[in-house]
């Protein structure tokens, strides 16, 4: 093997690992330094990441190629010494919408961004794995750094969050007389033929009594919504963008793909009863039906041209704290192999986030919202060498920076959509993140 060049080494991903005693994930991810990052998800190791060895961001249409070919260029010439259970990874994100904005409380987040973590905490069953992850360093000192690093998480102590910051006021970003008005706009639009289905959206301007703790805030939503995808990135400054999202949009191992469609949306009961009948409505309801099933025909046919095989498994309901939803799980087993960020690239944004047709339903989006919808309802995961990875849906999310929160939720219109009961559904799928920001007194 032929010796590398300078300014190979100067770039080059050096990566050593140690497993260690299992440290508390909330007071590991208060430790480390931003950016920080945290990922959780059903039947997946919780990742902990604390700073940023190697960062790479990218606009336009191609963002997800030029983001997949840089990190490529790194983690192919990578220096590995760990279990592949601590490999390095990106996380990140991007935009809704093909450009960035730059208007708050997005004025720090880019049209993609991610970054493979200096500090990186891996979670799984009864083990944990530190990793520690450096760009134009010998692999001596990554080696010291472990040690440091490891001697800090030692002394973590195991504290339950703190409460809720409380909430002192709100502002709406869009009135109830203006979001009827575009939800019948919306609704002529849909019955004229233009358009299959639009998801519009809102957002909610919270102050807060005191700064909120994001690891906190997480490890409350943790404990409240357990099936949900967890997720925290922000930048190295300005705001924290989090959430509890129920919404898997991809994940890929190998050549085998696991999605779904989420769409369809009902409240719980105050009792067993009350919830199973509401549950057997929400599967009668002719309009969530057709709302869900535009979303099931639409991902069979984005993954279709990609796959050997496509399973679509029985629809049923998602319950949820909160809400139940509408689910049919989607697998596949793709024809040949793939880079998670081109499922990614297929899939976003699915109709459950957009509506078809795609480009019709983006353009009444961006006509219609009076707010930047910024990375809410984007993909946001992670991806590896192999390109491998899993990326949720953000919503039931926020952005959060020191007394400030903003909230985002949305709904699927469709020809029988009304406006106030759409109205009330937004409502009910801000109460996620909302709950764990109010006191209960």
């Amino acid at each position: 093997m032929e010796p590398l060049r300078t300014d190979e080494v100067a770039t080059r991903l050096v990566s050593r690992s140690v497993r260690l005693s299992l440290p508390p994930v909330t007071a590991s991810l208060a430790a480390v330094g931003r950016p920080r990052t945290l990922w959780t998800a059903p039947d997946e190791p919780t990742v902990v990441g604390g700073g940023a060895a190697v960062t790479v961001e990218a606009d336009g249409a191609d963002r997800l190629t030029q983001v997949r070919e840089s990190a490529s260029a790194l983690l192919d010439g990578a220096d590995v010494d760990g279990p592949a259970a601590a490999r390095p990874r990106f996380f990140g994100g991007l935009a809704f919408h093909e450009e960035a904005t730059g208007r708050d409380p997005w004025a720090d987040f880019p049209a993609a961004r991610f970054v493979v973590p200096e500090v990186q905490l891996v979670f799984d069953d009864d083990a944990a794995w530190l990793t520690v992850n450096a760009v134009g360093s010998d692999p001596e000192t990554v080696e010291d750094t472990l040690a440091a690093v490891r001697t800090t998480l030692a002394d973590l102590d195991d504290s339950p969050p703190e409460s809720p910051p409380g909430v002192s006021k709100r502002h709406r970003t869009t009135s109830v007389d203006a979001w009827r008005e575009s939800v019948d706009a919306a609704v002529s639009r849909i019955r004229a033929g233009e358009l299959r289905k639009v998801v519009l959206a809102q957002a909610l301007e919270v102050e807060l009594d005191r700064p909120a703790s994001v690891p906190d805030l997480l490890a409350r939503l943790g404990e409240t919504y357990p099936e949900c995808h967890r997720f925290l990135v922000e930048p190295a400054m300005g705001a924290s963008f989090l959430g509890a999202t129920p919404e898997r949009l991809v994940s890929l191992r190998g050549r085998e793909v696991e999605t779904g469609a989420l769409a369809g949306t009902t409240g719980r009961g105050d009792t067993d009863d009350e919830d199973e009948w509401l549950a057997n409505e929400l599967l009668a309801s002719e309009k969530d039906n057709h709302e869900h099933e535009l979303v099931a025909e639409t991902i069979r046919e984005q993954l279709d041209s990609l796959s050997a095989e496509i399973r679509v498994g029985e629809r049923g309901i998602r319950k949820l704290a909160t809400v139940q939803h509408l689910w049919t799980p989607i697998d596949a087993t793709l024809e040949r192999d793939e880079h998670v960020l081109s499922l990614v690239d297929a899939l976003h944004p699915t109709p459950a986030v957009g509506g078809l047709p795609p480009e019709a339903a983006l353009d009444v989006i961006r006509d219609t919202e009076p707010f930047d919808r910024g990375w809410y309802a984007a993909p946001v995961g992670w991806f590896d060498a192999d390109g491998d990875g899993s990326f949720a849906v953000a919503i039931r999310s926020a952005t959060v920076e020191d007394t400030m929160a903003t909230l985002f939720a949305g709904v699927g219109l469709v020809a029988d959509s009304d406006p106030d009961a759409e109205w009330d559904e937004v409502q009910l799928k801000y109460r996620p993140i909302l709950d764990e920001l109010e006191r209960d007194d």
